[in-house]
């Protein structure tokens, strides 16, 4: 990433790549609640959608290892292709990478579970490859406190810029004008933003 001059985030020049939202993973992740994770994850989907970003999701070895997607992130996502693969980094299986490349985005928000390994990976290969790489840090749960600091730190020193899931969104919102900014907050559904819109709601 070119941070003296970085491509800012748009609609039209951002994707998002989901790896490993496994029923399987899933029930290991230490750092936040199953539940919690499960809200930021299909939050950032259903942002990703409103916002009409190519989204690219991908699992390992579903069927002998460790499950399907969780099924809240399959409903959000209809007729969505999880490409189902063996590599332990995303970007290593060309059909992932293809898809990546097809969506034509300079900027990727990754998110995984788990952080360290399943996002954190392919992140750091793509920025190795000249893309502006992001990891949603809510939505990327691991399993002690440990793989998250490390994880944390090793993406810092690849040079991947760690956010949280909602504050990429809103940047690439850009404007609260625009059509589709009641349906980006709608889909992050934050308790807080909700309360100011019930506040102003009962006061107008």
């Amino acid at each position: 990433m070119n941070y003296n001059n970085p491509e800012p985030m748009k609609y039209d020049n951002t994707a998002l790549v989901l790896v490993d939202h496994q029923v399987g993973l899933m029930t290991g992740v230490r750092d936040y609640s199953v539940a919690e994770l499960k809200h930021n994850v299909v939050g950032l989907a259903k942002a990703a959608k409103a916002l009409g970003l190519p989204i690219v999701t991908t699992t390992t070895s579903a069927d002998a290892l460790w499950g399907p997607a969780f099924p809240e992130l399959v409903e959000a996502l209809p007729g969505q292709v999880f490409i189902d693969r063996t590599s332990v980094n995303a970007l290593d299986d060309p059909r992932v990478a293809s898809a990546i490349e097809a969506a034509g985005r300079k900027n990727l928000v990754f998110a995984g579970v788990s952080l360290e390994v399943c996002a954190a990976f392919p992140a750091m290969t793509a920025q190795r490859k000249g893309y502006n790489a992001y990891v949603a840090m809510d939505a990327s749960g691991t399993f002690n406190a440990t793989k998250r600091e490390t994880g944390l730190l090793r993406l810092s020193q690849a040079g991947v810029v760690v956010a949280d899931g909602a504050s990429l969104k809103v940047k690439i919102l850009g404007d609260n004008a625009r059509n589709i900014a009641g349906e980006v907050y709608a889909a992050l559904d934050m308790d807080w933003a909700n309360l100011v819109g019930q506040v102003r709601a009962s006061a107008a």
